[in-house]
């Protein structure tokens, strides 16, 4: 796989059962075929995604959780997450975002993923869901700064025992301005059978033509066939990461020594004479 950066674990929160699979399931199965081990944290059960008034949202939810079970099963996941929050409600809270970090500390992922909260008009046919953008401020506002700060949440470690992380990188999924394209040719049709497993969302349609264009306009120019586009942001540098591996106290002193022996190696005034 050359250089390609495969991270020891993943974990993607988004809104919605199929999120995942609609915008970066074919990154985290290429991952997990590299051994990395993914947690799917999704913060509704997409309850409110089925229209048939024979169906209540209770049958609703049942049917949407098994189908991200089954979803996330095939990309290979490790684990999938349901915090259970109102569909079509979602909202950035405290409460929320807590649940969130705890999520964050207890994984310890090496990589978030999830959405862009910058986008509202998607395009001139689709304004980005309210739950979308809600899923990925919450996301972002758990990872910084409040899963590697250890006086943030204090509770969560006395509570469960789960220490502050900071995660290595965050992975900003976006339908513009990307800074990282991941190559998803081997994976593109496992994203495609994963999005299948929803068949409440895909039952008359079928996702492949549409998953496969976007894939290909991603890849455009850059010697791949289909890939998926993302915003990456490092918090902590490769030096940094092997070091502390996403302890913030482990973080803090390993820069406290790298800074006195800078100072070290300064001279003195009066070695400059």
């Amino acid at each position: 796989m050359g250089n390609f950066y495969i991270p020891e674990n993943a974990m993607a929160i988004y809104a919605h059962p199929d999120d995942i699979e609609f915008t970066c399931a074919g990154t985290l199965a290429r991952w997990a075929k590299a051994e990395c081990r993914n947690s799917y944290v999704l913060i509704t059960s997409g309850d409110v995604g089925i229209s048939d008034p024979k169906i209540n949202k209770e049958e609703a939810r049942k049917i949407r959780e098994t189908e991200a079970r089954k979803a996330a099963e095939i990309a290979g996941a490790a684990e999938i997450i349901f915090l259970g929050e109102p569909d079509g409600m979602l909202q950035s809270t405290l409460e929320i975002r807590k649940k969130v970090v705890r999520e964050i500390r207890r994984f310890k992922p090496e990589v978030v993923l999830c959405g862009d909260p910058s986008i509202i008009i998607a395009s001139d046919t689709y304004i980005n869901h309210p739950d979308h953008r809600a899923a990925a401020t919450i996301a972002l506002e758990a990872v910084f700064p409040a899963a590697g700060q250890p006086k943030l949440f204090e509770e969560i470690e006395l509570e469960d025992g789960f220490k502050a992380h900071k995660p290595r990188k965050v992975y900003i999924s976006t339908w513009e301005d990307a800074s990282t394209y991941v190559n998803i040719e081997e994976t593109i049709d496992i994203k495609v059978t994963a999005l299948r497993a929803h068949k409440s969302q895909t039952d008359g349609w079928d996702p492949e033509p549409l998953l496969k264009g976007w894939a290909k306009d991603y890849a455009k120019g850059k010697e791949m066939k289909y890939a998926e586009g993302f915003k990456v942001i490092t918090l902590i540098s490769d030096e940094d990461w092997e070091i502390c591996k996403g302890d913030p106290i482990l973080l803090l002193e390993a820069r406290k020594t790298r800074q006195e022996g800078e100072q070290k190696r300064i001279p003195s005034r009066g070695h400059l004479k």
